[in-house]
């Protein structure tokens, strides 16, 4: 898979291009840009537009247009998944080899009826050669994953009980996010994911995943989620504004505060890249708040 065996630092940004960048993009961006900078490491993007119904027209330069105006440097080429669909099919490969994924008949409608909100295990003894429209899920097993957030703390989740036989291969024929992330991690050499806290209950399947999968797992950092004053999620599905890159300064200030970094008051009049060398200089992962939710500030 990937080639980095001397283990330097390489975190990523992977913002999904179904819109402008919002705030809570913002802190995702600016969390994991300051870890990577802080371990001397690499900062890639990847545009997850795996999902190609959500896909907006013209996103993705706008998102890479407005971190270059917030002075974010990144390396190497943008990667996007609808390129990596070859190696997706290829861990599907692997897994079928496994006998690990089997194909699943069942409607949303039909699901909603269940008292369970795990998926009951309905389609486990249908065969691959299913010529019906079908999704693809992933046989879940009764084992514990655990793993120790860099910010959230040690978590534990059993997947046959907590996350049941997730989908990986969608039935409109689209690669599912869980199984696409891991594989481009895992291509892209990252050693450390730092996203919002929206993504913590999926990083165990993703763990689950890459060890069926052979592929090493990274650090996880989990940043608190930016949330409004009715403890809405900031997101673009919330409707949330784009950020102004007029006031570029005092976003990134808020930003850093929202960390729990506190950069003194007068760094607000400062240009751009002196309030990045004060970040890079001073950013403590140890200060981040170690709430799940954090009402923006």
């Amino acid at each position: 898979m990937g080639t980095n065996n001397s283990k330097n630092y390489i975190g990523r940004f992977a913002p999904s291009p179904t819109g402008p960048v919002h705030y809570g993009t913002l802190v995702a961006a600016v969390g994991s840009y300051l870890q990577a900078k802080k371990n001397n490491g690499e900062w890639l993007i990847r545009m997850e537009d795996v999902d190609t119904l959500r896909k907006v027209d013209g996103a993705d330069n706008g998102i890479l247009r407005t971190l270059e105006s917030f002075g974010f440097e990144w390396n190497g080429e943008v990667l996007y998944q609808t390129k990596q669909i070859e190696y997706y099919e290829q861990a599907l490969e692997k897994l079928i080899s496994q006998s690990m994924v089997f194909p699943c008949l069942c409607s949303r409608k039909q699901l909603s009826k269940t008292d369970s909100k795990l998926y009951p295990g309905t389609c486990r003894q249908r065969s691959l050669s299913e010529k019906k429209e079908h999704a693809l899920r992933i046989l879940s097993q009764d084992i514990d994953i655990k793993f120790n957030d860099a910010v959230m703390g040690s978590h534990s989740q059993n997947i046959e009980q907590q996350c049941g036989d997730f989908i990986i291969k969608r039935r409109d024929g689209l690669f599912a996010y869980q199984l696409a992330v891991v594989v481009d991690d895992a291509m892209q050499d990252i050693t450390e994911v730092v996203r919002g806290t929206d993504l913590l209950d999926s990083t165990p399947r993703q763990i689950y995943l890459q060890q069926l999968l052979n592929y090493s797992t990274p650090v996880y950092c989990h940043l608190p989620l930016a949330i409004d004053n009715f403890g809405n999620k900031i997101s673009k599905s919330e409707g949330a504004p784009k950020v102004d890159i007029k006031n570029k300064e005092k976003l990134l200030i808020k930003t850093l505060n929202f960390l729990g970094q506190q950069p003194p008051d007068d760094l607000v009049e400062s240009h751009i890249d002196d309030i990045w060398l004060w970040a890079i200089k001073h950013w403590e992962i140890k200060r981040i708040p170690k709430v799940e939710k954090r009402k923006a500030l």
